[in-house]
């Protein structure tokens, strides 16, 4: 058989096979490559015709992008997601479970799925697309918080907060919403907060209790924070014999930011003890903010006395500071002191009485200014505070 002249080499002689294999491989090459840039094309009019449906919420547009690429489980949520834009839940469903079958390692893939379930009746179903979820990521926060949250909403308590501590755990982000939801389900009961927390170190209290106080649950914080005290009126380091904290938020001394320089503890000027509260003074206090403030727990309907020590060096000012104290709920106005002495002054002690609202859990002190008659009104000087201290008086008669 004579060889094809195409095939033939110079001199008469055949291609040499590996000659041949290389032609044959780059042929081979440009039919793959010719194959990918029609699948890429194919999948890009897809994902086109995805986005649409997405923006216009078209169902013609979603089926048609699930005709060009079958088996892309993008274009199977986007027509799930349109569905549920035009209220067709069972349709929805359906889309979910072929991108899951098509992708079914993508945990937020099945909880689009379990809850639209969820949405659609399927309650049990929904939580076996959230199993399946926590199954394929077990060790991110999202999938116990979804699975918990469902298993709440399907009355069992229990479960969801074993599933919602776990998301906690994962993500301590969590935290705030989960003890929310205690604190909700409880009905405001802290035992049973508790209990649904299973609070096993001190961060974990720590967030109670700034929820607690957040919420306005003074007694309840005051127990989270001082499991050993008695629930009694106390202004805590009064004698300032402690170190100073700057905390934001609690049942210590508060100290504005911006004056916070002013104030240190004075080991050489005392009423008591061996430390004060020195706190100098270079013009800048607006009157009515309150440059010291402590929360304190109060019972309802008494009547207590607050008393204290101070000391003045060269105050000048045409808004001289004073004490006040106000409800700590709902900030109304209980007691306020004697203007404080200008000029310098020896130590000399205050107090002012006040009497606490029906329904009061805590009182706030606070040291301000008293308003002035002329603006601006600066105020310079030095003054010492020392020897906070409480006690009731007598119970209001109705």
């Amino acid at each position: 058989m004579a060889t094809p002249s195409c095939l033939r080499a110079r001199g008469g002689h055949g291609v040499p096979p590996l000659q041949l294999m290389q032609v044959a491989l780059r042929i081979l090459g440009i039919l793959l490559c010719l194959f990918f840039i029609q699948a890429a094309a194919r999948f890009g009019l897809s994902r086109m015709f995805t986005r649409y449906a997405l923006i216009t919420n078209s169902i013609p547009a979603a089926d048609e992008a699930v005709r060009i690429s079958p088996s892309d489980p993008e274009a199977h949520r986007a027509r799930a997601m349109v569905f549920i834009s035009q209220q067709m839940p069972a349709e929805a469903v359906n889309s979910f479970e072929t991108a899951t079958r098509l992708r079914y390692r993508d945990d937020y893939l099945w909880i689009e799925l379990g809850n639209t379930r969820e949405d659609f009746g399927d309650t049990e179903g929904a939580l076996a697309a959230l199993d399946e979820a926590v199954r394929w990521a077990p060790y991110y926060a999202h999938t116990h918080w979804q699975r918990g949250n469902l298993l709440l909403r399907m009355g069992r308590s229990g479960d969801a907060f074993a599933e919602l501590r776990k998301a906690a755990a994962a993500n301590p982000a969590y935290t705030p919403n989960l003890i929310d939801l205690a604190w909700g389900i409880s009905r405001g009961d802290l035992k049973t907060t508790e209990a649904l927390l299973e609070n096993n170190d001190d961060a974990h209290r720590l967030a109670l209790f700034r929820f607690l106080f957040a919420a306005k649950a003074f007694t309840e914080a005051y127990e989270v924070s001082h499991p050993s005290d008695r629930l009694e009126p106390s202004l805590l380091n009064g004698g300032f014999e402690e170190p100073l904290v700057f905390n934001d938020a609690g049942f210590g001394w508060i100290i504005a930011p911006e004056q916070k320089n002013h104030l240190a503890i004075d080991i050489s000027e005392k009423l008591n003890g061996a430390k004060s509260l020195q706190i100098s003074l270079d013009g800048n206090w607006t009157p009515g903010t309150a440059l010291l403030s402590q929360t304190f727990i109060v019972k309802p309907g008494k009547t207590y006395r607050v008393s204290f020590g101070v000391k003045t060096k060269d105050l000048v000012t045409g808004g001289p500071p004073l004490l006040t104290v106000i409800d700590a709920t709902n900030d109304q106005l209980l007691a306020k002191s004697a203007n404080f002495p200008t000029g310098t002054t020896p130590w000399a002690r205050l107090s002012m009485e006040f009497t606490t609202l029906p329904a009061s859990q805590a009182a706030v002190i606070r040291l301000q200014r008293s308003n002035c008659n002329s603006s601006p009104c600066p105020i310079f000087g030095t003054l010492w505070l020392d020897e906070f201290s409480i006690e009731q008086t007598q119970t209001v008669k109705n």
